[in-house]
């Protein structure tokens, strides 16, 4: 009995060894089928990820995703901001699920399900965050004055939302792609598509930085060269003169600011992380190390979708819709 089987987990390994860059998806049998052969879950090598996640930290970040989503809904009713739900809100849900699935993946290892749901909506999930800074920064022109700005406010939501999205169906068409594969070479492919999606979102976020540094350096000269400030929000000002000048950059304003610029350079770093995992191919040593995934990109969000937490657009700007009549002296 013990010789039979030796030679059973001897054929098992031998039919199981992965060939180089070849998508885990493709390496494994069902969970029935590993137990029938008397395989080791606890064996890194036999698991989907490289290693087996780590129990602790995704309780962890399941804890911070759901508490960031629930004071997300509250804030979102509470001040009327509606489009953060569908933003912000939206991406905590899609991380909460996410990190669950490795939580589950932490208990059972050898579960392609659960692989699945965490590969596809950990790499989409910040992308309807990065689209609330659009509308955030859109707003905030509006407070600050909108003739410093290379854009209109709406078109910042309009262009950069829409290139956003477009970097979302590319990156969902390339998980599905992947997560569906019944061969390396289909596996590789929907990688590459990610790979592609994650670079375009990595290009929306350079221009629309290189569009605000510009909007900042025009406001500051405008300070500067300015006797006095607006009195209130551009779209309220009916003289002309008014118009023309900057509003107040009050503390409020310079911590939703500080805000969106952490929120940004951290979902850029998130981005540069994994364009770079992608590139080594799905058995790349950045892809099976577990420290880099949940640094760079777990810690990475969490720290992103709380920054809209503690500087939230409706408690600075007040709803969706401007209010009329309001002093910002």
């Amino acid at each position: 009995m013990k010789k039979w089987y030796k030679e059973r987990h001897r054929v098992f390994m031998s039919t199981t060894t992965p060939p180089p860059n070849t998508h885990p998806i493709q390496l494994l049998t069902c969970e029935d089928t590993m137990a029938g052969f008397g395989v080791d879950e606890s064996n890194p090598d036999l698991v989907w990820y490289g290693y087996i996640p780590s129990k602790a930290i995704t309780i962890i970040f399941v804890l911070l995703f759901n508490t960031s989503s629930i004071l997300h809904l509250w804030q979102a009713v509470k001040y009327r901001t509606w489009f953060m739900l569908g933003t912000a809100f939206l991406c905590g849900g899609m991380e909460t699920i996410g990190w669950a699935a490795r939580f589950y993946s932490s208990l059972h290892p050898t579960s392609s399900m659960a692989y699945k749901i965490q590969t596809s909506l950990l790499v989409l999930a910040p992308t309807p965050l990065l689209a609330a800074n659009f509308v955030i920064f859109g707003r905030l022109i509006r407070q600050l004055g909108q003739s410093y700005s290379r854009l209109k406010p709406r078109r910042y939501t309009m262009i950069f939302a829409s290139c956003d999205v477009i970097s979302l169906f590319v990156q969902g068409g390339g998980g599905g792609l992947a997560a569906s594969a019944h061969d390396s070479n289909g596996a590789r492919l929907g990688s590459n598509i990610i790979l592609a999606g994650i670079i375009l979102q990595s290009i929306i976020i350079i221009g629309f930085s290189a569009c605000a540094i510009e909007y900042f350096v025009n406001y500051r000269r405008a300070v500067r060269t300015n006797a006095g400030f607006r009195l209130v929000s551009t779209e309220e000002a009916s003289d002309p003169r008014q118009e023309q000048l900057p509003g107040r950059f009050t503390a409020e304003l310079k911590r939703l600011t500080g805000a969106l610029i952490l929120n940004t350079t951290f979902l850029f770093v998130r981005a540069i992380y994994r364009i770079i995992e992608l590139a080594g191919g799905w058995d790349g040593r950045i892809m099976r190390t577990q420290i880099y995934f949940n640094v760079l990109d777990g810690a990475m969000i969490a720290l992103a979708i709380y920054c809209t937490n503690f500087a939230h657009p409706g408690a600075i700007l007040g709803p969706s819709k401007p209010r009329r009549n309001v002093v910002y002296a």
